[in-house]
C-alpha cells in the first residue's frame, strides 16, 4: 500500500494516539482554503438517496452521517465543504471512493495521495 496506513499509531513524545483521514473533495489539495466545495444541502441530499448511509442518530448536526451497512456502522463527517473519515478500511474506502464518483469529486489521504485510481482495487494509493 505505498507505505500508507489505516491503523491508529502512538506518537511516544506527546502520548496520545492519532489517525489518518481519507478526504472527498472538489479541491486540487484538501487543505486547500479556497476551492470547489460540496456544499452540506448537495451532501444531505445525495445520503438520503444512498441506502447504504444515515444521519447519525447518536451525534446531533446534518454533517454527521453513518456508513449503516458497514459492520462497525462507520462514520462520515462534513466539514468546510468536504466530507471525511478517520482510519477508514478497505470497505470504507472503496464506499468512499464510490460516493466521490457519483459527487464529481475526488479521494485524497492527509498527504494528498489519491485513492480510486485503480477500479479494481479502489483502496490502492496513487502518490503525486
Amino acid at each position: 500500500m505505498l507505505g500508507w496506513s489505516y491503523d491508529s499509531f502512538s506518537t511516544p513524545s506527546l502520548g496520545v494516539k492519532v489517525g489518518y483521514d481519507l478526504h472527498i473533495t472538489r479541491r486540487e489539495y484538501w487543505s486547500d482554503e479556497d476551492g470547489p466545495e460540496i456544499s452540506l444541502d448537495e451532501w444531505i441530499s445525495y445520503r438520503s438517496h444512498d441506502t447504504e448511509l444515515a444521519q447519525d442518530p447518536y451525534n446531533e448536526g446534518p454533517e454527521n452521517t453513518i456508513f449503516v451497512a458497514h459492520p462497525e456502522r462507520w462514520p462520515l463527517w462534513w466539514s468546510r465543504g468536504e466530507i471525511y473519515t478517520k482510519n477508514p478500511d478497505d470497505l470504507v474506502i472503496s464506499k468512499i471512493v464510490r460516493i466521490a464518483a457519483a459527487l464529481n469529486a475526488r479521494v485524497l489521504g492527509d498527504d494528498d495521495e489519491i485513492y480510486g485510481s485503480d477500479p479494481l482495487d479502489p483502496s490502492m494509493a496513487v502518490p503525486r
